[in-house]
């Protein structure tokens, strides 16, 4: 007779000896890594020689160059006739970049994991890549890593947040990938010389544990080289148990493959998605990256922030919320001030976030501005309005014999009484409620109306 631990052992063989293929049907069946379904709330950061004008958006060389007349005036009004955008690339100069500080404030904000880009569709690196001499931050502007800055500040001052990067496939106005692009992409020197070396080097050096891939909508996956580069990421890389990946990966990939899928900037469906996905959004509604023109009034307020928060998580999403810092360093003051009311928020509500999942129902039906979560044998109600007379009604969740109602935040149990649907719960003193602007409530017993 074999031994029970050999039986195991023999079983767990195949386990350790499979590998995925280089097509989206093998990787398709990794599982996803759980920290980051457990994770919820991640921090996006757009930086690189477009924080330099910071004016209009990261867009800032492409829009210029294709001749939009905001962006021609303002070059026009404000640097000398034969400026080039490589110009900006010494006046980066990240003079006030601390990324101790930095890691700090991710911290503070209750994030989860970090994307930084590590590259833009300028083709700029902000790491001393091998692949893009004297355009990357070693070689010009700050004459320093600072990914690789980031990532060490990351992991010594804030262990629980995992480290990522934002990586364009593509670069505008490089000329190997304008030369395959003219060939209608039947050459491949870009990815051979630029992309693919460049992306095994990022991944080997800094060992990021989420890869954010963008600019791929102008050749399909095969161009790219997306599955044989995955496949490598998933079978043999120093991360392939831990790395997540989104879904731009080549024309017609988005919200279709991918470990989660982020389909479209600012993507917030609303209702239950069957696939891990995530909302990658602004607090500047208008630009990714820091504009220096932008009026208070275009970013996001905390309260829009944390429905935006609530809508996502209900419906099985992420956020990753994304900050522009400064030419300097600086994450600006009223972005700081966002994340840090974020996370002041998650200290006392984070039990209804981290590590929940959807509940049966998303949104209550009775009241609106209340979104569901669960988590274990409990669950949550993430209420986004104070009812006005105290008095909230949950059209959605029947109490039970077991029913207990807390809110956190809150010492004592709440008050509540069934109705048909669902049940009426008394809100106490706002004055003796620690938590601000959304208040989520702990039901245990209760099930779906």
């Amino acid at each position: 007779m074999i031994p029970l631990s050999k039986v195991i052992l023999l079983a767990l063989v195949p386990l350790a000896l499979a590998r995925y293929e280089p097509n989206w049907d093998s990787l398709d069946t990794r599982p996803l890594p759980q920290w980051y379904d457990d994770a919820k709330v991640g921090i996006f950061l757009h930086w690189g020689v477009f924080s330099v004008p910071s004016f209009g958006s990261e867009w800032f060389w492409a829009y210029w160059e294709g001749g939009s007349s905001a962006y021609v005036d303002f070059m026009k009004k404000n640097y000398r006739p034969d400026f080039t955008y490589a110009d900006f690339a010494s006046q980066f100069t990240a003079e006030f970049y601390d990324p101790n500080e930095w890691a700090d404030i991710f911290k503070a904000a209750g994030a989860r994991y970090l994307v930084l880009t590590s590259k833009h569709h300028e083709g700029f690196t902000n790491w001393p890549s091998k692949n893009s001499w004297n355009w990357n931050s070693m070689d010009v502007g700050p004459k320093r890593d600072l990914l690789g800055d980031l990532a060490n500040a990351v992991r010594t001052n804030a262990p629980d947040i995992h480290f990522g990067v934002y990586h364009s496939l593509f670069e505008w106005y490089n000329p190997l990938y304008l030369q395959d692009k003219s060939s209608g992409f039947q050459s491949n020197d870009f990815i051979t010389r630029k992309t693919y070396p460049e992306l095994i080097d990022l991944v080997n050096t800094y060992k990021p544990e989420v890869i954010w891939s963008d600019g791929d909508w102008e050749a399909y996956d095969w161009y790219w080289n997306s599955t044989v580069f995955l496949s490598w990421l998933f079978n043999d890389s120093p991360v392939k148990d831990t790395i997540v990946v989104n879904d731009r990966w080549g024309i017609g990939t988005s919200c279709k493959h991918g470990s989660y899928y982020s389909c479209q900037d600012r993507y917030s469906p609303g209702v239950l998605q069957p696939h891990k996905w995530e909302n990658a959004m602004t607090i500047d509604k208008a630009s990714w990256g820091y504009r220096r023109n932008a009026a208070v009034s275009d970013y996001l307020t905390i309260q829009e922030l944390l429905s935006q928060l609530a809508s996502t998580v209900s419906c099985g999403g992420n956020l990753l919320v994304n900050v522009g810092p400064t030419h300097d360093g600086r994450i600006p003051p009223l972005m700081e001030e966002r994340l840090r009311q974020l996370g002041s928020w998650l200290d006392i509500n984070g039990d209804g976030i981290y590590g929940s999942r959807p509940w049966k129902v998303q949104n209550d039906t009775g009241t609106h501005g209340v979104w569901y979560t669960a988590n274990g044998d409990k669950t949550y109600a993430i209420v986004l309005q104070w009812p006005s007379d105290n008095t909230l009604v949950l059209g959605s969740a029947t109490p039970t014999q077991q029913t207990t109602v807390n809110m956190l935040g809150y010492n004592e149990p709440l008050k509540f009484a069934a109705q048909t649907p669902g049940m009426e719960v008394t809100f106490p003193d706002m004055s003796k409620v620690t938590s601000q602007w959304a208040w989520v409530l702990e039901l245990t017993g209760v099930t779906p109306a």
